[in-house]
């Protein structure tokens, strides 16, 4: 592994992390950081890739094929901020001998988190009752017959993807006494098959028709894209519910919202979208008339998540400028 010319590196960061992480980069590298958090635009990235041995962008950075050619000779790594490596060229990086690690296996329980908040707050309805209470019409009071949830206790859960994610979701939902059923290219150990007592389906299309929720957490590769296609979506039954957590690209949103509007689906919690930072307008129409639960790609905006992820990142770069293999680092093979 070839050390960053033996010197303290110029390692330039695209967004504004937080405070103690950069506090400690200042320590260790000679860094240059981004104190207005405004992204940097295509040109200011091909100029960072000149001047950096490391580049630390994050997933809202697309950094392709063209940039990593236009990179200079003393970029060693790319340092991604993030679980995902879905916004590099990752084979394009390893055939310029550029070095790409991410941080994994930090944001798992946060986002397990928010995708057992999203599956509860689906179908009981809580960010439509939470926002009548601050608009212009005044609560009359408990009534029998208004604002009617699905009850989530005995419903059926299919979870897209059992990794790490997939089964701290699992963890969380089986306590809430939801049924656990999933599909993963290979079924989980033994010991945790038991402890969730969960199923195995081979076929994605014969889980998708049999589930009350069905939870996204697989990663976003371009196997995945739109996974979650117009004919699969139409498998689903009328009273199902998707959540998803991952990446927008993973589902086909416009076919989403159709069946959505059609009524052919009960509602969605998204936290991700396609063509992210926008939202279609659709969709935000939908969640004014309470039929989705939308959130600003929050699932893993934790404090201490952040930090952990920096943390790593610091250990990658102190890694790979010694001369020593960064023990997060991502293979084309890998994808």
């Amino acid at each position: 592994m070839e050390a960053l010319l033996n010197k303290t590196p110029i390692v330039i960061v695209t967004r504004k992390l937080p405070e103690t992480v950069e506090t400690r980069m200042g320590e260790l590298f000679n860094v240059k950081l981004n104190d207005a958090d405004q992204p940097m635009d295509r040109e200011a990235l091909a100029q960072a890739m000149q001047e950096a041995d490391v580049l630390v962008p994050t997933v809202t950075d697309r950094i392709d094929a063209d940039l990593i050619d236009r990179a200079g000779p003393k970029l060693k790594l790319i340092a991604n901020f993030g679980n995902g490596v879905d916004n590099i060229d990752v084979t394009a990086a390893h055939a310029k001998g550029i070095v790409v690690t991410n941080t994994p296996n930090v944001l798992n329980e946060d986002t397990a988190d928010m995708t057992m908040a999203l599956i509860l707050a689906t179908p009981r309805r809580l960010v439509e009752g939470a926002s009548h209470l601050l608009g212009e019409n005044e609560w009359s009071g408990w009534s029998p017959t208004w604002m009617l949830g699905r009850r989530i206790w005995g419903k059926r859960l299919g979870i897209i993807g059992m990794g790490r994610i997939g089964v701290a979701v699992a963890r969380r939902a089986k306590a809430f006494g939801l049924s656990i059923h999933y599909h993963n290219r290979e079924p989980i150990d033994d010991s945790t098959h038991k402890e969730l007592d969960a199923t195995h389906w081979d076929s994605l299309d014969q889980m998708l028709a049999h589930m009350d929720i069905v939870s996204v957490n697989c990663p976003y590769t371009p196997a995945t894209y739109h996974l979650l296609s117009e004919r699969r979506l139409e498998l689903l039954q009328p009273h199902a519910f998707v959540v998803n957590t991952a990446r927008g690209e993973i589902i086909d949103e416009n076919a989403l919202i159709r069946l959505l509007e059609e009524n052919k689906i009960a509602g969605a919690g998204l936290d991700v979208f396609e063509g992210e930072p926008k939202v279609n307008p659709r969709l935000s129409k939908l969640a004014k008339d309470g039929r989705v639960v939308l959130l600003p790609h929050m699932s893993s905006a934790t404090i201490e998540g952040r930090i952990e992820m920096g943390e790593k990142i610091i250990i990658n770069i102190r890694m790979m400028a010694s001369g020593d293999r960064p023990p997060d680092r991502v293979l084309p093979s890998m994808i």
